[in-house]
């Protein structure tokens, strides 16, 4: 069974975890401030490769944000990958300014 776990020091940095039967298969790098979280790298351990976990990871950090009020800028080059390729299921919570920089 997977479930998320979100840690995050007093600065604001951390990981979005993902658990597979209480084993650490995937995390997501992260950093919260004001209202933008900004993800810098996605992975997934190997031996879970090819299960969809990084597309389990990306859902849960989405809907994080969502349920949260927050705008994703996706430095990871798997999310922004993503969120070019489907603009429309991410646009309210993709922060554009990203891609100016």
């Amino acid at each position: 069974m997977e479930t998320f776990e979100v840690k995050l020091n007093d600065n604001g940095r951390g990981e979005l975890l993902l658990l597979s039967d209480s084993l650490q298969a995937g995390k997501m790098d992260i950093f919260i401030r004001n209202s933008v979280l900004t993800v810098y790298h996605t992975e997934v351990d190997p031996i879970y490769a090819g299960k969809g976990f990084a597309k389990l990871l990306l859902d849960e950090l989405v809907r994080k944000a969502r349920e949260e009020a927050l705008m994703i800028k996706p430095l990871c080059p798997y999310v922004h990958g993503q969120f070019k390729k489907n603009p429309d299921l991410f646009a309210d919570v993709w922060w554009k300014q990203a891609e100016e920089n």
